[in-house]
């Protein structure tokens, strides 16, 4: 997906302050399994996912739980990171080989402090990440495994296709086990 889309699906700017925007921006390849965003450090760049796909995922013990997958046109960035310049409490690994627009954070926020439209534009780039991440948590805590199971299917079908099912089943918050009973009750 290219730039202009990716920024026009987060608020429309006026053509001079996309071309600041897109000025900050390089092109990166990344090779699957690499992790993007780590734990271990403070992330100073803000990625936008032209080709690929992604996931965050934070470790406790032995485990990985896995919240979130992006795929063209998302926005990947450790909001820990971004607001409070501390290390980030997820990874985000390429599943994928993948393309991204990286963006420092610290151009960023400058280009906020100079111009209204991408101040508003980042504002509005904030609003959405906490939306996908209420929904989340209100999914997690109020709707069945099997309901979230078909709300995926029906809003993200292509993560069955390139997405390992012990990442989705993790996603899901349910055993592989779990996921395979759902599947085969809905004849998937």
């Amino acid at each position: 997906m290219e730039i202009t889309e990716i920024i026009s699906r987060i608020y429309n700017l006026p053509e001079p302050s996309k071309a600041k925007l897109i000025a900050g921006m390089t092109e990166i390849s990344v090779p699957k399994g690499t992790l993007v965003i780590s734990t271990a450090r403070v992330e100073g760049n803000v990625y936008f996912i032209k080709k690929g796909i992604v996931r965050a995922y934070s470790s406790f013990g032995d485990e990985e739980v896995t919240f979130w997958f992006g795929r063209e046109g998302d926005t990947a960035l450790s909001i820990m990171s971004y607001v409070a310049m501390q290390k980030s409490y997820e990874n985000i690994e390429t599943l994928e080989d993948c393309i991204f627009y990286k963006l420092k954070t610290a151009t960023l926020k400058g280009l906020y402090e100079t111009d209204l439209d991408l101040a508003n534009w980042g504002r509005r780039l904030m609003e959405k990440e906490l939306v996908k991440t209420e929904g989340r948590l209100i999914a997690m805590q109020c709707k069945s495994a099997k309901d979230r199971y078909q709300e995926l299917i029906a809003y993200s079908p292509d993560l069955l296709q390139r997405v390992k099912l012990t990442y989705l089943a993790s996603y899901l918050g349910i055993t592989l086990v779990s996921l395979s009973r759902i599947r085969a009750g809905l004849g998937k």
